[in-house]
């Protein structure tokens, strides 16, 4: 029997040669969370002009005046203000083009006024509280790189430099095949030996997170039912079977798969939980083989399904590690690597006691998973172990 494939052996494998999905031009309404398919940049400067950061009075403080005649209003959306005049002040808002001549604006809670003069105390060194134009980015500027899942202040920027529409990435689209005989949808009544299929909820969820869109089919312990879904589903770019990947009697989803012309690249990875996981490639079409227990599929999902979603998008990011020191003493590992579920809090991170693959409360729990590394024999509190945030993954 062949090696099984470490962590990062399995993921490379995975992720060598993605293919790229098209790309598509969308409103902004329709942005959110989408991949960048080029780089976004600055049509002209920003901001387009100079204006006031604060309400108050625009002065010329080479002028030199302490005592100033109030000439003119500038104010946000109104007529461009008159060049201000020699030794006088104008009243201004914020948001406001600054007017010419003026080099900075004094607060108006540090002016005395009485009727159209003001006094200060003191003049303002030039610049103070003017936002120049060009100071966030000069025309042609970067402003979002290819790549870039847009959030809401990232379309805030993509708008604010007159964008209204974005090409992004095609969302990928997935298959989820939850294979078993004693699978039963929520609601359903329960029948003996039936289980409520939580995990196809899941994995939808999942995929939705990383910009997806998933299909769920359930599919019955029977090689040709198994045959015909993952025939139909050939024209997804990723499909995820559930369950039937291990060596049982009623476990037909390898058999199907290479029925149906997939070419299996691995089968087993040297993780724990998540050791029954399946790699192969029809055409363009990537499928992963999860475990069925929910949490290896899980985890087989946040570390193998979305990086590969994120790639097919050209998403640059990756999921940073972090070190951590654990809060108590733990058993040690054999010869896989294993991802604990357990929450993280600042330097220390807590692993839950309950490590079983078919624990949904562990999943349900945790905010992160805790990379204890194989051939370890104990690992005592306050030893440091790398840790992934789930809600990078």
């Amino acid at each position: 029997m062949a090696a099984m494939l470490s962590l990062e052996e399995a993921r490379a494998m995975i992720l060598a040669e993605v293919p790229a999905l098209e790309t598509e031009t969308v409103p902004l309404d329709a942005a959110l969370g989408r991949v960048l398919a080029v780089d976004v940049h600055a049509a002209s400067p920003l901001p387009p002009f100079d204006y006031s950061a604060m309400d108050g009075y625009a002065v010329c403080a080479g002028d030199g005046a302490l005592t100033m005649p109030v000439i003119g209003e500038s104010r946000a959306g109104g007529p461009l203000p008159t060049p201000l005049a020699r030794g006088a002040a104008a009243r201004i808002l914020t948001g406001a083009p600054i007017p010419a001549r003026a080099d900075a604006v004094i607060p108006q809670e540090d002016v005395t006024r009485e009727g159209d003069t003001i006094t200060v105390s003191a003049l303002p060194q030039p610049g103070k509280h003017i936002r120049r134009a060009g100071e966030d980015l000069q025309t042609g500027a970067l402003a979002l790189a290819r790549g870039t899942r847009l959030t809401p202040a990232q379309l805030a920027l993509v708008a604010t430099v007159d964008h209204a529409s974005v090409p992004v990435a095609r969302a990928p689209r997935v298959t989820i095949l939850s294979t078993g005989d004693e699978l039963r949808a929520p609601g359903e009544p329960a029948r003996p030996g039936s289980i409520v299929d939580g995990n196809s909820f899941m994995l939808t969820a999942l995929a939705a997170n990383v910009g997806a869109r998933a299909t769920r089919i359930h599919v019955r312990d029977d090689l040709a039912a198994t045959r015909a879904a993952i025939r139909a589903a050939l024209d997804s770019d990723l499909i995820l079977t559930v369950g039937g990947v291990s060596v049982g009697d009623h476990d037909h989803v390898r058999d199907a798969l290479t029925a149906e012309g997939v070419a299996i690249d691995f089968w087993r990875v040297a993780i724990k939980p998540g050791k029954p996981l399946a790699f192969g490639r029809h055409g363009r079409a990537r499928v992963l083989g999860l475990p069925g227990n929910p949490a290896a599929a899980f985890v087989t999902f946040l570390l193998f399904a979305a990086p590969l979603l994120r790639a097919m998008q050209g998403e640059t990011r990756t999921a940073p590690r972090v070190r951590a020191a654990l809060t108590r003493a733990r058993r040690g590992t054999e010869s896989r690597t294993e991802l604990a579920r357990a929450r993280l809090d600042g330097a220390t991170v807590d692993v839950f006691d309950n490590q079983a693959s078919g624990a949904v409360t562990s999943i349900a729990w945790c905010d992160a998973l805790a990379v204890l590394p194989p051939h370890t024999p104990a690992f005592a509190a306050g030893d440091l172990v790398d840790v992934y945030r789930v809600s990078e993954l």
